[in-house]
């Protein structure tokens, strides 16, 4: 099992996009459990999006404008970001839990492997 390393963060202005991804496995799985978070300084960390097999799950805060996806071989998952606003700055972390029997929560327990974070930025 691999250490996940996202990529894909950076500045942008409030309404842009990003597309973050993330390694998070080697191998191919039938299902498993991805999920992001993010953490603002001074802030806990916060479950934003989660996946199982086709069931995607997104905290209010980023429903309608977040979307998470994987690949075919479920060892890599991504986050559509659109609409960006100012409150989305954070660093934005990756998480698995490979067992197919998991769950898809958006609490940082059901994981328990995570990347290094990427650093989204949105300002004018």
């Amino acid at each position: 099992q691999v250490q996940p390393v996202a990529s894909g963060g950076g500045s942008v202005q409030p309404g842009g996009s990003l597309r973050l991804s993330c390694v998070a496995a080697t191998g191919s799985y039938n299902r498993n459990c991805m999920a992001w978070f993010r953490q603002a300084p001074g802030e806990n960390r916060e479950g934003v999006a989660s996946i199982y097999a086709s069931n995607t799950y997104y905290s209010d805060s980023v429903k309608g404008r977040f979307f998470i996806s994987q690949n075919d071989a479920k060892n890599m998952v991504y986050l559509q970001m659109n609409g960006l606003k100012p409150e989305d700055t954070a660093m934005y972390f990756c998480a698995a839990n490979l067992r197919p029997s998991c769950t898809a929560t958006l609490a940082p327990e059901g994981y328990g492997s995570w990347g290094q974070g990427t650093q989204v930025t949105v300002s004018s």
